[in-house]
């Protein structure tokens, strides 16, 4: 959209610029000091009179209103004009103390006036020269003062509500010093604009920004949402911006502006569920932090003790999660790896082992078939470190990226391996104790993963410092690899254990899988892909 105040110019290399359009808009404000002071019993009423040179002749263009009884006035009128960089554009600023009511210039006292280009005004932004009568002489000791100003146009977009009443949908970005703004394109839900209904009125309002919160009204106008799909790429719809207030008391106002929508169209949004149906599956997997900080499984301090009950931490945030995911996998066989390890025979440090000793069949069944292996590989390994991450978020990724680049095609079950390639979705779950050692490197790891369909969950067990955690889960930022490069999207959810320690475990798998179905949603949209199911309209 491109706002354009008083006529329908678009933004210069928007549209091929014409005979008939104008490269900008420039805004000046004018004021004055110690003018002349004509009035007898009282000061001066001057009002300020913009010429422009026209073949040589001097014709009006716009009057500001009349500063009753002051010598020093500061007009509230702006003079909007076209602005022609290649051109030569001669002003003259001339005041003039009102007498009367008449339009004619000669039934007023002249105050005197200032001449210049517009180019010196826009290259100088204030210029402040001595006015002079009519044989050049100081009109006193009066002063004008002729200021380049901008507006700091945004939109509003309201609808019409079932008391009445407009109520406030979407706002634009404030667009500053600039009368020919161009806003960043937006999405708003269909429902939130118009309840679905694309005859309702929408109610589109232009506002100059001000820092105090007094937002100046521009203009405003109607319109719908099947009016405004009628806009589309080189078919742009014009709407001219009213404000009803200078509407009604100038006889010749046409318009504070134009608005120029470029493109409207309704997308279809699939939901979580549009997807599921299609036939998309979980890919869950579950890595598990087998570090020294953990403590002896062996001793009841230890965060790998099963208590009497068949439980610990680790158990119940496999539980919590993989009852909710292994609903939404077909046949319900998921790796579960492990890290920060020694193993047998040699003891040397692992950091993506299959928790069942099989790495080419990591698969467990069900999560009951994640907890047996969990139970039966404690007593043979040796707990080590560090805790490492990146290797097993590299390994999913791996896996994310083959699902990626075989849409339709069926693999054989390989080490950790793929089911039906189309329409797969990774969830990593990662269950650990203690700070992250390669951050760098998970960072690195997390951003490229962001790009691919996968999703990893962090659930924080025991009591230690989780801060470097809570970074990965960029709810509040946007998190960056070592190297700048930004992530395509959220993929983190980070949730510390003990905080559902109390409660069920139904609160934790909603507080665990909370943001999944967005995530889900957003790297198919990221990707452009709809439901593989070709029946969903």
């Amino acid at each position: 959209m491109a706002y354009v105040p008083g006529g329908g110019a678009p933004v210069a290399g928007a549209v091929p610029v014409g005979s008939q359009y104008c490269v900008c808009k420039v805004e000046l404000s004018v004021s004055g000091q110690n003018l002349l002071d004509r009035d007898v019993t009282s000061k001066s009423d001057p009002f300020c009179v913009l010429f422009m040179e026209n073949d040589g002749r001097w014709m009006e263009y716009d009057r500001t209103e009349t500063a009753v009884n002051n010598l020093n006035p500061a007009f509230s009128k702006k003079f909007i004009l076209d602005y022609h960089f290649e051109e030569v554009q001669k002003l003259k600023f001339a005041l003039f103390d009102q007498d009367k009511s008449s339009m004619q210039l000669d039934e007023h006292d002249f105050l005197g006036q200032f001449s210049c280009s517009l180019g010196t005004i826009v290259s100088s932004k204030k210029v402040t020269r001595p006015l002079q009568l009519l044989n050049n002489k100081p009109a006193g000791k009066g002063l004008i003062t002729d200021l380049f100003g901008k507006s700091d146009p945004f939109l509003e977009f309201c609808k019409l509500g079932d008391d009445g009443k407009w109520m406030l949908v979407h706002r634009t970005e404030v667009i500053k010093y600039t009368l020919d703004p161009v806003w960043k394109p937006f999405t708003v839900p269909l429902v939130s604009l118009c309840d679905g209904d694309t005859e309702k009125p929408i109610r589109v309002m232009c506002y100059d920004y001000d820092n105090d919160g007094g937002h100046d009204f521009i203009g405003e106008f109607q319109t719908s949402v099947s009016q405004m799909c009628e806009a589309r790429d080189g078919v742009p719809l014009e709407f001219e911006c009213i404000n009803p207030k200078k509407q009604r008391k100038k006889k010749n106002y046409k318009n504070s502006g134009i608005v120029i929508l470029r493109s409207c169209k309704i997308n279809r949004e699939y939901s979580f569920l549009d997807y599921i149906l299609g036939g998309c599956q979980l890919m869950f997997t579950v890595g598990i932090d087998f570090t020294a900080s953990n403590g002896n499984p062996l001793d009841p301090s230890s965060l790998h003790y099963i208590n009497p009950m068949g439980t610990n931490e680790y158990l119940s945030a496999i539980w919590a999660v993989g009852q909710i995911i292994q609903d939404y996998d077909s046949d319900k066989m998921f790796p579960a790896l492990g890290f920060g390890a020694q193993l047998p025979p040699d003891w040397k440090v692992s950091h993506e082992f299959a928790i069942n000793f099989n790495p080419t069949n990591p698969f467990c069944s069900g999560v009951d078939g994640i907890a047996q292996a969990y139970s039966a590989c404690l007593p043979h390994i040796r707990f080590y470190g560090p805790t490492n991450f990146s290797p097993i978020v590299n390994h999913v990724a791996r896996f994310a990226a083959q699902a990626t680049q075989q849409q339709t095609a069926t693999v054989p079950r390989q080490p950790a391996s793929q089911k039906q390639a189309r329409g797969q979705y990774f969830i990593l779950l990662i269950i650990t104790d203690g700070v992250i050692s390669d951050m760098e490197e998970t960072r690195h790891a997390v951003v490229q993963a962001s790009k691919l369909p996968m999703s990893i969950i962090i659930v924080g067990v025991g009591n230690a410092d989780f801060a470097a955690m809570e970074f990965l889960d960029g709810d509040s930022h946007r998190l960056r690899s070592h190297t700048g490069e930004e992530a395509a999207r959220d993929i983190v959810q980070f949730v510390p254990f003990r905080e559902f320690r109390n409660a069920a475990k139904e609160t934790l798998a909603k507080a665990v899988l909370a943001e999944l179905p967005q995530q889900v949603v957003q790297y198919f949209n990221y990707k452009n892909l709809p439901p593989t199911n070709s029946e969903l309209p």
